[in-house]
């Protein structure tokens, strides 16, 4: 993360620069190559890589905003960084992968009524190109809302979460060894739900806010105990946990939404009787 501080003059009027701090850079660097590498693997025909990789890059991208508050390392410029790197691995990757996995199979689709052959031909790539969109303009939104956005929640579904909810499938899916071709409408409607869900005003708490110093009541553990014994007994193998685990949070935002609206209509003052 680059430094952008104020250039001053030192001996001889000289403008001296300060350097970049390249340990948070470091890390934004793998996980933009993890995003590459993915899209590699998916072009080899390796799905089970190219999603583990989508997985990888998340925790680097985690990682490399508090490696920078703990060493006080923040700038612009590896904000700026951070961001182009969470496109390529959380925008542009899991929309190859799931194009290459199952969705380019449309193109040899039998003609659907009311849609016609055209876009049924296309709407593998129109589902994977929506999804990219939705992340650049998710990655936009959420770039211009720094100073003003409430630090507890994000605005719709952030971009790695969304990620995780297309790789998650593409895993869990390779390691049942079911084929991308036979599960292609399933993919389509994930894909189209994940990146629409992004640019959505829906509320997804951030997490920011806990504090690992911060005692918790009993009956909050025992949730959490039930809720993981719950996840793994769904669950056999760990890419369908991880794919459980992303598709709860996703829906989360709705539930939020659903929830706020019951609220709120449970504050109206009652209607007037008719006259």
């Amino acid at each position: 993360m680059y430094e952008p501080k104020q250039r001053w003059l030192g001996k001889g009027g000289r403008i001296r620069r300060r350097g970049i701090y390249w340990l948070p850079n470091l890390f934004t660097t793998v996980a933009l190559f993890a995003g590459f590498f993915s899209i590699v693997q998916a072009m080899n025909g390796r799905f089970e890589q190219s999603a583990l990789a989508i997985f990888v890059a998340l925790v680097f991208d985690g990682l490399d905003g508090r490696v920078a508050r703990f060493t006080h390392t923040q700038s612009a410029f590896g904000a700026e960084y951070d961001s182009l790197s969470d496109m390529v691995s959380f925008g542009v990757a899991p929309a190859l992968v799931v194009y290459v996995w199952a969705l380019k199979d449309f193109s040899g689709a039998q003609n659907i009524p009311m849609l016609g052959t055209w876009v049924t031909t296309k709407l593998g790539w129109i589902a994977a190109f929506i999804y990219c969109a939705c992340a650049a303009l998710r990655l936009a939104r959420f770039n211009t809302q720094l100073e003003v956005a409430d630090k507890r929640f994000f605005q719709g579904l952030p971009s790695p979460a969304a990620a995780c909810v297309v790789a998650g499938l593409v895993w869990a899916m390779d390691e049942h060894q079911i084929r991308g071709a036979d599960v292609k409408w399933l993919a389509w409607v994930l894909t189209m739900f994940a990146g629409l869900t992004m640019v959505s005003n829906f509320k997804y708490y951030s997490g920011k806010d806990i504090n690992p110093r911060k005692s918790v009541s009993f009956p909050a553990v025992v949730a959490i105990a039930l809720a993981v014994v719950a996840l793994v007994a769904v669950s056999s193998t760990l890419p369908e946990m991880l794919f459980i685990l992303f598709i709860c949070y996703a829906l989360s935002g709705y539930v939020f939404a659903v929830l706020d609206i019951i609220r709120r209509k449970g504050r109206l003052p009652p209607a007037a009787p008719p006259s």
